[in-house]
């Protein structure tokens, strides 16, 4: 049963700057010193990242951009989506919350162009950060969330209510991987991509009892500090930033395409190719097969 054509969310960066810190990854003096250097660069990454994914035949729709909100360039913050409904992220730090009304417009005229359904929110105190920790896994039919950092453990059962979907909470042990799609990204072929640091002892646990042995893609900290997981896996195509020869390899073996787009500016955010995008076409396995089972008319 295929998934329809990938539609993907993603926002110019054109006021992209790293000018506060809310992760390790962070240095606005860093970046002030060459803004407009960065600034350049920044574009000009995001561009090629955009031509890639079209080249893989991606539809793309742009949430317009606005001044003085240098991180709505991360898309794969704004929401849950699945199956025709957007969860709306909250943000816990007030830094990125200023992106919360801009992001629920921008789903709002979704639903008037007909590209997803419904808007949902999340109940009142919760924090969930998108899709950034709320990771699907297409073959296990489950969402893989991250929390402790950014999103709430309690908010595993609002995405279970939201979509009636089984959801896997993991608690990220690690500052620079505040985010669940920072460490850990499902494969077509069931594969899985993850660093073992990133995770406490339970959660690792939780992993290798749903993974079996030879679909796990234990990646060592060279790769997972060049945000390697941070990846965008288009049928067996997986278009990152970067990454080591050894783990190209592995992937190549099992049988994907690895297409390499350099996105260091955003690394100095703590994002990559993962996060500067948002798949809002999704369907679970659950829906596509009553599509598949629904009498014709």
């Amino acid at each position: 049963m295929l998934q329809p054509q990938p539609r993907i969310l993603m926002c110019r960066p054109d006021h992209f700057a790293v000018s506060y810190a809310i992760n390790p990854w962070m240095d606005p003096a860093g970046w002030a010193a060459q803004d407009q250097r960065f600034a350049e660069a920044a574009r000009r990454q995001w561009q090629a990242l955009r031509r890639a994914l079209s080249a893989e035949g991606v539809d793309i729709e742009l949430v317009p951009v606005v001044a003085g909100v240098p991180d709505l360039v991360f898309t794969a913050n704004a929401a849950v989506v699945m199956d025709g409904k957007a969860l709306l992220a909250r943000f816990r730090h007030p830094e990125r919350q200023r992106e919360e009304p801009h992001f629920a417009r921008a789903f709002h005229a979704l639903v008037a162009s007909g590209y997803i359904a419904t808007v949902a929110y999340l109940p009142d105190g919760l924090v969930l950060e998108g899709a950034g920790d709320c990771v699907w896994d297409g073959t296990r039919g489950l969402f893989w969330m991250g929390y402790g950092p950014r999103s709430d453990r309690a908010a595993q059962s609002a995405v279970t209510d939201a979509f009636g979907l089984e959801v896997v909470a993991l608690e990220l042990a690690d500052p620079r991987f505040y985010h669940m799609d920072t460490t850990l990204c499902p494969l077509t072929q069931g594969d899985v991509i993850y660093f073992p640091g990133a995770f406490t002892s339970d959660g690792l646990a939780a992993i290798r009892a749903r993974i079996a042995p030879d679909a796990r893609i234990e990646i060592d900290a060279a790769d997972a500090t060049t945000l390697a997981a941070n990846a965008v896996c288009l049928d067996d195509t997986i278009i990152l930033s970067r990454c080591s020869a050894g783990l190209r390899r592995n992937l190549e073996t099992r049988g994907y395409r690895v297409v390499e787009t350099p996105l260091e500016a955003f690394l100095r955010s703590g994002g990559s190719a993962f996060c500067l995008t948002l798949r809002i076409d999704r369907r679970s396995s659950r829906t596509l097969r009553q599509a598949w089972q629904r009498p014709a008319a």
